[in-house]
């Protein structure tokens, strides 16, 4: 990040500072890990004092006008200050405007002079960019053959199975018929048939679905009755999973209400969960975030706990966004362990990008389908961001025979 920071501000680049020895007549940079101080952010003191009959006012985001962003590195913490120098009209806008798009955990450089407050007056902020590709694909070229074999990556999320909706298994088993090219016109047919890979990421029963809730319960005939009930969503999606895997791999993730550990990285669904698609070949029970190759095309993605914190935290609205943002910070899940629980790892820091993918997706999140191709100094990824199937009835399919990883979306309405 040093490096990178000189290299933005090359006049400054003999300027770098620790927080602790910054001087008070120039300007400097500093690099460090970014903190929100938050008043609208959850704590468990809060929910502790709690009155019993407190009705909670469920939030979709917890930024609010005030909140202030603090660099801390090794020796100290500082107190960034966005607004304009004059603070004429508009400067308390700005102020909120840049600090709501910081992310509590993401690593930057920051470059402008101490107040005599304390403060630092941010001028321009920079970020660490993108790593080096896993290989080269540059050479990849569309125009050598127009009509070349097509081959593409399938990625669709959010199935919600379990929310007592009659007709939610419909559309399910009409995507997955289509896939598997069972149903469709001709020309979807040969769609169907160069899906390589299916990827379910997350999502797979609805919230209230879960079974760990019905589990806990004490051994009764109420609580068994009440425990079969609870796994009626886990047959069907055994069936649906089965039928899937008998025309294409399929690669399944965890999501935040499915039956595995909380904190990230999720491990794969038990086998005896899916006892019928555990037993296929063409199954994959795989982690969350998960990471796979297909014809030298490095894929990585989530089933979007990622994203959809750092929405929460954040004024940032769109999920392509976001993903490209984790791309030039070069970390998967900034916000963690702050706001989203993760395994308590000593020695590294599993989610670092120390490669950077060639493609990065994120299931069930936003309401459609955002793609987009991120490029910086020769480095390529594309990004692409996938709403939960309940929402928006969407397989997306990246084709890994194109240079740009081109995308196409197929609609089921």
């Amino acid at each position: 990040m040093v490096a990178a920071a000189a290299r933005r501000w090359p006049d400054l680049a003999q300027s770098y500072v620790r927080i602790v020895d910054i001087p008070e007549d120039r300007d400097v940079f500093l690099v460090g890990t970014v903190y929100k101080e938050m008043g609208l952010k959850p704590s468990i003191l809060d929910e502790y004092n709690k009155k019993r009959g407190d009705v909670e006012t469920r939030r979709e985001r917890f930024t609010q006008a005030g909140d202030q962003a603090v660099l801390e590195d090794e020796g100290g913490r500082v107190t960034l200050v966005f607004a304009t120098t004059d603070h004429g009209e508009g400067a308390n806008e700005n102020e909120n405007e840049n600090v709501g798009r910081c992310v509590t955990g993401s690593v930057v450089g920051v470059r402008g002079r101490v107040r005599e407050n304390g403060d630092f007056q941010v001028k321009e902020m920079c970020f660490a960019g993108m790593a080096d590709n896993h290989g080269d694909r540059m050479n990849v070229d569309d125009a050598v053959s127009p009509e070349r074999e097509k081959k593409y990556v399938g990625i669709v999320a959010g199935f919600g199975c379990g929310d007592a909706t009659t007709t939610q298994l419909l559309p399910v088993q009409l995507m997955m018929d289509t896939a598997s090219g069972i149903l469709g016109e001709e020309s979807t047919q040969a769609l169907a048939s160069r899906i390589t890979r299916l990827v379910v990421a997350g999502g797979l029963l609805a919230p209230k679905a879960g079974t760990a809730g019905h589990l806990a319960q004490p051994t009764s005939y109420a609580s068994v009755k009440e425990q079969a009930q609870a796994l009626d969503p886990l047959q069907d999606l055994d069936a649906l999973l089965s039928e899937l895997c008998e025309t294409v791999d399929v690669d399944v993730m965890p999501g935040v209400a499915d039956p595995t550990n909380y904190s990230l990285p999720q491990q794969p669904l038990h086998r005896c969960l899916l006892p019928q698609s555990a037993t296929l070949s063409t199954f994959r029970r795989c982690t969350n975030p998960h990471a796979f190759e297909v014809d030298g095309v490095h894929f990585l993605g989530t089933s979007g706990q990622n994203v959809e914190d750092v929405m929460m935290y954040s004024t940032h609205e769109r999920p392509a966004e976001i993903l490209e943002l984790m791309l030039r910070w070069r970390h998967l899940i900034p916000t963690a362990p702050d706001s989203l629980s993760t395994y308590p790892f000593v020695d590294e820091d599993p989610f670092v990008l120390e490669r950077t993918p060639d493609v990065l997706f994120a299931g069930g999140c936003g309401d459609e389908v955002e793609t987009r191709l991120v490029e910086e100094g020769g480095v390529r990824c594309r990004v692409v961001s996938v709403p939960a199937f309940s929402k928006n009835k969407a397989l997306v399919l990246v084709d890994v025979t194109s240079r740009d990883l081109e995308v196409e979306v197929v609609e089921f309405m």
